[in-house]
């Protein structure tokens, strides 16, 4: 398997959230596919076909219950993003966004 050209970067926080949700091509994107891979989820389509330009993906580690630690991959901004405002939650009515 070949590795996607992402940029990523590292946050310490992690107030903001992944701006694929609120994208038209979320469900057709690799770069999504690859967070929801992270995530541990369901994607939302097996075969994504649109390669996103510049995605930014950033990584922040949070601290967990117990000691642990717990990793967050959100994409913060990408030039192929279209605001389609909650195209997530028209694809997945009635569950979560991933956090």
């Amino acid at each position: 398997m070949g590795f996607l050209p992402f940029k990523i970067g590292f946050s310490a926080g992690w107030e903001d959230m992944c701006i694929c949700v609120d994208c038209r091509w979320v469900d057709r994107c690799k770069a999504y596919h690859a967070v929801e891979r992270q995530h541990g989820v369901a994607h939302l389509n097996e075969s994504p076909d649109i390669e996103p330009i510049e995605p930014r993906i950033f990584i922040s580690v949070m601290d967990m219950p117990g000691g642990e630690s717990g990793v967050e991959w959100d994409v913060r901004a990408c030039r192929s993003f279209l605001a389609d405002h909650g195209r997530w939650m028209r694809l997945r009515p009635g569950e979560e966004i991933p956090k």
